[in-house]
């Protein structure tokens, strides 16, 4: 029952977390994996100390019919809830468009999830032989990779995006990356580029982008119909 999903915390309004539409965004409450840059750690556990009452979801998306276009569902990983899927059945009963942020951790709640999103913001996370070093959950990348293939064969609208931390990545490995992203089929796709400040592992320090980068950033937007970099 979506009575159950459990949120963490709510941005009100936003123009950035669902292409082209007003939207607010709801932080769902716990995540499987670790990964090291993770800017909202306190939605790691599966149960949160500040958390926000679905009724009082409900009250403000009430509140906000007319005004807003979009409700964005994040995380956290927000598919690990089995309360999701009714959830986004019922913002959007209410006339508000459904938005999902996801890594797809597990593939068949992914696939659960998904016919009841507009659009899909899909968190790539690195090449699958490399992830584990990132998200701290060996064959992660299996399940990452899975849920991808799922989406690009749902016909749902998305972009597909990948934070870089440059103590994780290097130019050849993001380039890598991207061209399995096109042989995949992905048109859409954003690099997102982590900022050290607030993040689960302290030991990760601000690094500026290699040389080269800025030659990178053309090949890509060669290479993809859309492409855009973003700080984070």
């Amino acid at each position: 029952m979506s009575a159950a999903l459990r949120v963490g915390g709510l941005v009100p309004l936003t123009t950035l977390d669902y292409p082209g539409l007003l939207a607010c965004v709801l932080f769902c409450q716990g995540c499987a994996w670790r990964c090291r840059y993770c800017h909202n750690p306190e939605l790691i556990p599966a149960r949160g100390e500040a958390q926000i009452r679905w009724d009082d979801v409900l009250a403000f998306l009430s509140r906000r019919q007319g005004l807003l276009q979009a409700v964005v569902f994040s995380g956290g990983e927000a598919t690990l809830q089995k309360a999701l899927p009714d959830a986004m059945a019922c913002v959007r009963e209410m006339g508000f468009r459904a938005g999902l942020h996801s890594a797809g951790i597990r593939p068949e709640a992914f696939a659960r999830a998904l016919p009841h999103a507009d659009w899909v913001g899909f968190d790539v996370k690195g090449l699958a032989e490399d992830m584990g070093a990132i998200t701290g959950v060996q064959r992660s990348g299996l399940a990452n990779w899975r849920s991808l293939d799922l989406l690009l064969d749902s016909g749902v609208q998305h972009e597909c995006r990948t934070t870089v931390h440059w103590q994780l990545f290097d130019l050849e490995r993001l380039r890598r990356l991207a061209s399995r992203l096109r042989e995949r089929g992905v048109d859409n796709f954003v690099v997102q580029l982590a900022r050290s400040g607030r993040q689960l592992d302290p030991e990760l320090i601000a690094t500026p982008p290699p040389q080269g980068a800025a030659d990178l950033w053309r090949e890509l937007h060669s290479l993809f119909p859309s492409f855009e970099l973003r700080d984070v």
